[in-house]
């Protein structure tokens, strides 16, 4: 039996300890010595992040995602209105008062949210919340227990034990709700052909270029004869001023390998490059720098906005008290990627005044600006309004109303 006990979050009752059958702790030991065992066909974040098309879906990925500001919106029946004054407001984008900055800590949590899963340590005075501190995947550990119905956990970093709510876990890819599956580990075989493509090219260029292969001779030769030709085969495939070897006394070179152009490798390497874009769900044009409006808004759909959808979520279920869940949520302000495009922008703008669900002032002040006291919606005199309850019809630009069977109505009235 493996006793687990559990002490109440913020502002919940005091939960009695729960007994569960089995039991287990994950380290970090434990995975390094499984991937030890596995062979050279295993390749880990860091080597993934060698191969440049890797390295830049995660990096473009986590530069977009650290530019979205979060905001705080309360639910009042049919009313929703922000929330600017809350402290966790300013935790999550500006000052986090830990050392990382709030936009340095959302690019340190993409990185590990495509590896073991992103935590942030919830530093709390009462029910207040003080700061949030990024703690490196790589230091967490769980201790948890084995009902497939009742998951429980406890997080452990270095040795001291944390309970769940205590943490902002944000992960993918996860059946357990407490650590994800690694990105690099469900696609490692198209990653793997990337990092060996890139190994195999670095060794083209250590060895000058030259072909692997073999020297063929007629007769036995003397020991100090195959030393002097191994040294001269060595010098030559370092890459230095000395690239001939001289094959006398019958000697002949037989090529064992390709070039790189009879491998199609720059072929291959563009290949490789869209496969991995695809995986991120990222338009191969994101990478490579030829984006157009289409790769832009396929990107935003598919890539950034189930990231930012899981990181709502984690917010909602981590930061806020038990007694504001269903009336308050955090949301990612997405309008903030349209900054670049002051023309879109802008046309948006135009778009939602014209049809009247947003004021001047609430434009300028997204745009920075001071108010200038227009507090006022337009609607247009050229429109028909329709009651589909009442069935009447009224033409604001006449001050007249009408309708199907409205005079029949009325003469009954």
């Amino acid at each position: 039996m493996w006793f687990f006990s559990r002490r109440a979050a913020p502002d919940e009752e005091i939960v009695g300890g729960k007994i569960a059958e089995g039991g287990g702790e994950e380290s970090a030991g434990e995975e390094d010595i499984l991937q030890a065992m596995r062979g050279n066909d295993f390749i880990d974040f860091d080597n993934a992040m060698k191969v440049p098309a890797f390295s830049a879906c995660i990096n473009i990925i986590a530069d977009t995602i650290s530019m979205i500001p979060i905001r705080l919106y309360r639910r009042s029946g049919d009313e929703v209105s922000e929330i600017k004054d809350d402290v966790r407001v300013r935790l999550l984008n500006d000052d986090t008062g830990d050392t990382l900055s709030a936009t340095q800590m959302k690019k340190a949590l993409v990185r590990d949210y495509f590896e073991k899963g992103a935590y942030i340590y919830i530093n709390r005075n009462g029910l207040t919340a003080e700061s949030l501190h990024y703690v490196d995947s790589r230091e967490v550990s769980f201790n948890y227990s084995t009902d497939p119905i009742f998951k429980e956990y406890m997080i452990m970093v270095r040795g001291e034990t944390y309970e769940p709510y205590q943490f902002i876990k944000i992960l993918r890819s996860t059946k357990n709700g407490y650590n994800s599956v690694s990105f690099v580990e469900e696609n490692k075989e198209i990653i793997n052909v990337a990092y060996s493509s890139l190994q195999y090219e670095k060794n083209l260029v250590k060895t000058g270029g030259n072909k692997k292969g073999f020297v063929k001779s007629p007769k036995k030769l003397a020991e100090p004869a195959m030393k002097a030709l191994k040294a001269a085969w060595k010098r030559l495939y370092q890459n230095n001023s000395e690239n001939v070897v001289i094959l006398n006394d019958g000697l002949e070179f037989q090529e064992s390998s390709n070039t790189s152009v009879e491998l199609q490798l720059n072929e291959n390497k563009r290949s490789n490059s869209d496969e991995i874009c695809k995986i991120f769900n990222m338009p191969p044009e994101m990478v490579r720098g030829n984006v157009k409006e289409a790769d832009k808004i396929t990107y935003i759909q598919y890539c950034i906005i189930p990231i930012l959808r899981e990181i709502e979520c984690s917010l909602n279920r981590d930061l806020l008290l038990e007694k504001e869940k269903g009336t308050c949520f955090f949301e990612a302000d997405t309008t903030e990627l349209t900054k670049g495009d002051i023309k879109t922008r802008y046309e948006a703008y135009a778009i939602a005044c014209k049809n009247g669900f947003i004021q001047p002032d609430e434009v300028r002040f997204k745009e920075n600006m001071p108010a200038l006291g227009l507090n006022f919606v337009k609607f247009g005199l050229q429109d028909v309004m329709y009651d589909p309850k009442t069935k009447e019809f009224y033409v604001p630009n006449m001050n007249q109303k009408g309708g199907l069977d409205y005079e029949g109505r009325n003469k009954k009235q």
